[in-house]
């Protein structure tokens, strides 16, 4: 029980930046601008939190206020990577430049200019920015109860890893269902990112919408940047492990809706989860072979792409994702 316990919080703490990311994802194509610079904005989050995370711990500012000092980083996460998003937003929507061109060369910028800045606040080669996930770390005490010292099945997998992040996703999610099926927001954001220009004739303005879903996406992608460094647990290191890619398919797999995006990335999780606990699975079940840690983690992504190969003609993207609006086109 206590192996599928850990097989299910290991699940519950990767799903979380899967989902926050693909969510973002689903709000910048939802209103026709393809964001493939969710790895670059995921990088920006990471970065900017894990930094203020580390200052907060490290001076001793709020010793007795963890959830606050991680309630800051998350904010500043958001808007670091929303103002990054930026970027990609002036040049699709307003220089109209190639989308896919203008994403991949976020994706290249954003780790080289985190590795530029460690190195200047941290000294030539120090690479890691540490973050002090034991300090933020959500337990049974700080809903004001006690711990077992033999946990449970049910202790192991919510508290394991458990944090704020969590919460946020969570809440996220419903927000993300609610916004863009039961607002008037989500009514245009959908509509910009079918037909523009029926939107643009009812007074829509089609590019506000536009840069709205780019920066929610942003803001998204970039709290779930600080959610993967927690759950990766070695710190920042100027990259999120092909995150922001793995995000995308969550999202193209979840068919661009919120409650699917969320079931895609327990199932992607899933198999991060199992790849991450490989050696103690192979000494527990003496069917599952013992390889180089190398092969498991290599299945997440071996198994996206054979998901997406099966999937992507059933999936329906919004008709003008990627096409730059021109009102004079009618």
């Amino acid at each position: 029980m206590s192996v599928a316990a850990n097989i299910f919080s290991n699940m519950i703490i990767f799903a979380v930046p899967l989902l926050l990311v693909a969510l973002g994802g689903m709000f910048s194509e939802r209103s026709g601008t393809i964001n493939i610079a969710l790895e670059g904005i995921m990088v920006i989050g990471a970065l900017f939190g894990a930094l203020v995370l580390k200052w907060i711990y490290q001076k001793d500012f709020m010793p007795d206020s963890p959830q606050l000092a991680m309630l800051i980083a998350i904010l500043v996460s958001g808007l670091s990577g929303s103002l990054f998003s930026w970027l990609l937003a002036f040049a699709a929507i307003r220089l109209k430049a190639d989308q896919t061109i203008g994403g991949t060369a976020l994706n290249m910028l954003a780790p080289a200019f985190a590795v530029v800045l460690t190195w200047a606040i941290q000294g030539q080669g120090q690479t890691v920015i540490s973050v002090p996930t034991a300090w933020i770390k959500l337990t049974p005490e700080s809903f004001g109860f006690t711990s077992s010292p033999n946990p449970g099945f049910f202790e192991i997998v919510f508290f394991k890893y458990f944090y704020l992040t969590t919460i946020v996703a969570i809440l996220v999610l419903i927000l993300s269902w609610v916004i863009l099926y039961k607002t008037k927001i989500g009514l245009r954001i959908r509509s910009c990112g079918e037909h523009p220009h029926a939107a643009d004739s009812v007074g829509i303005n089609v590019y506000k919408i536009r840069y709205l879903g780019v920066m929610i996406s942003g803001m998204l992608a970039g709290i779930g940047g600080l959610a993967f460094t927690i759950a990766a647990g070695a710190g920042f290191q100027s990259n999120v492990a092909g995150y922001g890619f793995l995000a995308l398919a969550v999202m193209i797999f979840g068919n661009w809706k919120p409650w699917r995006i969320f079931g895609a990335s327990l199932f992607f999780a899933f198999f991060r989860s199992i790849a991450g606990m490989s050696g103690t699975l192979s000494d527990t079940f003496s069917f599952i072979p013992r390889m180089p840690i190398y092969v498991y983690l290599m299945l997440p992504y071996v198994v996206t792409m054979i998901v997406l190969a099966f999937t992507s003609k059933k999936s329906h993207a919004p008709k003008a994702e990627g096409i730059p609006y021109d009102p004079s086109q009618r």
